[in-house]
């Protein structure tokens, strides 16, 4: 059953899907720009998950029971994206159009309505020209809560450019693919299929042996269902999540608060042990040193209720 949120954001990917058949077009709530969304897509070349092609992306995305390869673009005033199922038979699904169309509308956060994160920033030294620079972004988000628990598990304590080489190993090896037009689309593993594996099996691809046990132990919750993304967002607040997401091996605030911000969009997720953000406030404040946790969260006083976003746009500096 779904709360007064949930039910208003369903209505609003209602309002805003445009189904055409073959083609179709989301139009976001508030100020959008796809070729802002399409820059921050296209900053590493190691991405396997979609593909970015000048000015459109293609993915292969689970659409209910099925899979389709869909092409996303921006309509002609840069304010729109526009779908095209690139499946022959995609226009006899339209249940599977639907459920890209919400993917995609979740992926790219077209839900929420920038205006008043926009009107907090006009009076933050430190936002303000952050929101002019790329007016229009969106947090690009991770819509799969294995694919966001996984990521963010791979990543921690590495660069950014080892951790997309450790998910594409990790894709690539688990994953399922297809071949269109000369180019191979991956889904990310499913956690039934890595429950079934073992550490041994992982730490090939270099993860670590600690790493290889929390990604094991984050499949085998999902597998048998004591841990959903429809569970987690029940919960509501976003202390309450983080003692939930935190009670699992291996997944610490940082953690937590980057899947709530990535893939259950709770605005006030904050990773405040962050480097990333911790570099961005000192490069834009001019600091000697990094800021730490409790100076972040000072800093954020200002910024309730859309930490989340200040958190995704102070990292687009870097990223």
């Amino acid at each position: 059953m779904m709360n007064e949120a949930q039910h208003g954001a369903e209505l609003a990917f209602q309002e805003g899907w445009k189904d055409g058949g073959h083609e179709g077009e989301l139009v976001p709530r508030g100020p959008f720009r796809f070729s802002v969304a399409l820059d921050y897509m296209a900053r590493s070349e190691n991405e396997c998950l979609y593909y970015v092609d000048q000015d459109r992306v293609y993915k292969w995305i689970e659409a209910g029971n099925e899979r389709m390869l869909v092409e996303i673009f921006g309509g002609p005033e840069d304010d729109t994206v526009r779908l095209r199922f690139l499946d022959e038979a995609a226009q006899e699904k339209p249940q599977a159009r639907l459920a890209a169309a919400r993917y995609v509308w979740e992926w790219f956060d077209l839900g929420t309505n920038l205006d008043a994160f926009y009107r907090l920033a006009e009076r933050d030294l430190l936002l303000g020209p952050l929101t002019d620079r790329f007016y229009g972004l969106r947090c690009i988000g991770i819509p799969d809560l294995f694919e966001a628990l996984c990521w963010a598990i791979l990543g921690q304590q590495i660069n950014l450019a080892f951790a997309y080489t450790l998910k594409r190993r990790f894709v690539e090896s688990y994953g399922a693919s297809m071949a269109w037009d000369g180019r191979t689309y991956w889904t990310f593993p499913t956690p039934e299929t890595i429950a079934g594996l073992s550490v041994s099996d992982l730490t090939p691809l270099q993860l670590t042996s600690k790493k290889a046990e929390y990604v094991l132990e984050t499949a085998a919750r999902m597998a048998d269902g004591r841990l959903t993304k429809e569970r987690l967002l029940r919960l509501g607040d976003a202390q309450t999540v983080e003692r939930e997401l935190t009670a699992i091996r291996g997944i610490g605030p940082w953690t937590a608060h980057y899947v709530m911000m990535r893939c259950l969009r709770l605005p006030s997720a904050f990773p405040a042990g962050d480097v990333g953000l911790q570099n961005a406030v000192k490069h834009l404040l001019g600091m000697d040193s990094k800021p730490k946790p409790a100076e972040l969260h000072r800093l954020a006083a200002g910024w309730s209720g859309f930490e989340a976003y200040a958190t995704f746009y102070l990292w687009r500096v870097l990223y």
